[in-house]
């Protein structure tokens, strides 16, 4: 599957989303060689002008980029905009890579934008309902599609399956891609109580072609996890990266930060921290591979 929506161009490694917080830094040169990619996320510039969209412009002629959207909304039982999809199939036209990516949720209703990406209900109907929902949007988009699990709060309804089998279903009746968010995991582990590890191993793995690495806070006042991608990923995020990349190869893992923004210095050391549990898993792997053919010689 990873090899139908891959190509050679397609960056591995790992890389950082990028904010207008230290766009100018970017642009200056200040993160040359040190990331392996930006992942963008269009409906910050389409339709738009000013220095942000120049800073963006002038980033994307010099740096390897990965595209992922916000607003597609595929869970909704609402008709797709033909708008919104003729101004993204442009863009991507311009700045996409071999697949582009967005949430497997719902974040839209009766034409107003929610500004937030809120769950499904896990059922047999609603996975069939919505990977007819991806598959248009693949027609639309003239491109394959990578959908992201998401962190939630709150289930819509008493769920009839695990999330990791519901995205299961949703991947092959779609046949589509994941963009697999190994902290959005984490965070309903921690909320809801069930084996991160166990949940990590159960998803379509052999479907994966990026993953989404970020920190959380811990919200007292109700003891929940957060997933506002406000604080450093913590050690067992890094595991979970590992513990898939070992299973997959080389795949593209973006480090995401949108609330408390440090300095792109600080950023920069973060995706170092991360480069290194990458290639540490990689070298697992490869270990794992050649093993069993050394023992077996003689």
């Amino acid at each position: 599957m990873r090899e139908r929506l891959h190509n050679p161009s397609t960056p591995t490694g790992v890389g950082l989303g990028l904010r207008a917080e230290f766009m100018a830094d970017v642009q200056k040169g200040l993160a040359d060689d040190r990331v392996a990619f930006f992942e963008v996320s269009p409906e910050n510039y389409m339709n738009r002008g000013g220095r942000m969209v120049r800073l963006f412009e002038d980033i994307a002629a010099r740096n390897r980029l990965i595209t992922h959207g916000l607003m597609m909304s595929l869970g909704s039982i609402e008709p797709f905009c033909p708008n919104y999809f003729k101004d993204l199939r442009g863009f991507l036209a311009r700045h996409g890579g071999s697949w582009h990516s967005d949430h497997l949720c719902f974040s839209t209703e009766q034409g107003a934008v929610l500004h937030d990406l809120l769950p499904l209900p896990l059922d047999e109907a609603t996975a069939h309902r919505v990977a007819d929902r991806i598959r248009e949007a693949q027609d639309r988009l003239e491109r394959p599609l990578a959908v992201e699990n998401i962190s939630y709060y709150l289930p819509m309804g008493q769920p009839q399956m695990s999330e990791a089998a519901f995205m299961t279903m949703v991947c092959e009746l779609a046949d589509c891609g994941l963009l697999f968010d190994v902290n959005n995991v984490h965070v309903n582990s921690k909320n809801f109580g069930f084996d991160v590890r166990e949940m990590v191993a159960d998803y379509p793995l052999d479907r994966v072609v990026q993953l989404h690495v970020a920190g959380h806070t811990h919200w007292e006042r109700f003891d929940m996890f957060l997933d506002d991608h406000g604080a450093t990923a913590e050690p067992t995020v890094h595991e979970l990266m590992a513990f898939v990349v070992e299973r997959t190869g080389p795949v593209p893992v973006l480090l995401e930060r949108d609330k408390k923004i440090p300095p792109l210095s600080e950023l920069l050391d973060e995706v170092a921290a991360l480069q290194a549990s990458y290639d540490l898993a990689l070298a697992r792997r490869a270990r794992a591979c050649i093993e069993p053919e050394v023992a077996s010689v003689g």
